[in-house]
């Protein structure tokens, strides 16, 4: 089972949101979906999940259109933000009416599993949702994605709000649950270097284009930043598959990806350094900067 994105297209108010995005995701895979604010991150998780039209491209699942096929939809769920706003659809809503509507859409429902995670993350079920904290609705978004069974799950900021206790919590029940099942998780989250090592690919979004879609391990593997004596530098990486440098006066900086078992020559003047996911991101993403 996979879900194929052919060439989509999004404008709104007059901004095209996604430029010809291509993707494929396979069912038993957890991805992370990063990019920054305004990137366009929420709006491909609407469309994945059909509650956004495409303006051009196709969306497909196992090659049959998803948009306005029930079939097709029973097997995917996007937990977005939860509004508990007074003049929202579910701010007046108690904790177990928003689960019981839940479970009155989501063919997959875990009734069992639902009330589990709420005596485990301790919500309250007769609690209307605008008196919960913002840690609290992120916990009910969290309850709803895992316990809606759904085969492709996506998820957006799940753990906005949340303690760095809870937020390992989530994560673990998030590995038990793919564990489990081999369920797909697509995750889109700003907190990156905790969410890394649970990321069996990653995806960056970057002005409505992805610009990469990478095996994690690989990825870091295989990254290297460089610094030093800019001629020195440029030495080094002659050649060499690179990501943004910058330069300031002298010196120079670089992320260069190498070929498998590949290792670059340390010389006097730079230094060679593993990174880290978000190192890389803020790399790819950075405009130049060059001064």
């Amino acid at each position: 089972m996979k879900i194929e994105c052919r060439n989509l297209k999004k404008n709104y108010k007059a901004k095209e949101v996604l430029q010809g995005v291509n993707l494929t995701l396979e069912k038993g895979k957890i991805y992370g979906l990063i990019g920054r604010n305004g990137a366009g991150k929420t709006m491909l998780l609407s469309i994945l999940s059909a509650q956004n039209p495409v303006s051009s491209g196709q969306l497909l699942l196992d090659g049959e259109p998803i948009w306005e096929n029930a079939e097709a939809l029973s097997h995917i769920y996007f937990a977005r933000e939860i509004i508990t706003s007074a003049n929202s659809n579910s701010g007046g809503l108690k904790v177990k009416e928003y689960l019981n509507m839940a479970a009155s859409y989501l063919p997959h429902w875990d009734k069992e599993m639902a009330e589990r995670l709420v005596k485990l993350f301790h919500l309250e079920p007769k609690q209307r949702l605008i008196k919960l904290s913002k840690g609290m609705v992120s916990m009910l978004g969290a309850v709803t994605a895992l316990a809606s069974k759904a085969d492709f799950t996506f998820l957006d900021e799940p753990v906005s709000g949340l303690d760095v206790v809870a937020r390992e919590q989530f994560y673990q029940l998030l590995l038990e649950e793919f564990t489990e099942t081999g369920r797909t998780f697509v995750i889109s989250t700003h907190i990156i270097e905790e969410a890394a090592d649970i990321f069996e690919e990653v995806i960056f979004l970057h002005h409505g284009k992805i610009i990469l879609k990478e095996n994690t391990q690989e990825l870091l593997e295989e990254t290297v930043y460089v610094s030093g004596r800019a001629e020195t530098v440029d030495a080094v990486i002659q050649g060499k598959e690179i990501y943004k440098p910058k330069t300031l006066g002298r010196s120079k900086s670089v992320l260069v990806r190498l070929q498998e078992g590949e290792i670059l020559n340390q010389k006097e003047g730079i230094t060679i350094q593993p990174v880290n996911l978000q190192k890389i991101f803020v790399s790819l993403c950075r405009e130049e900067e060059n001064v």
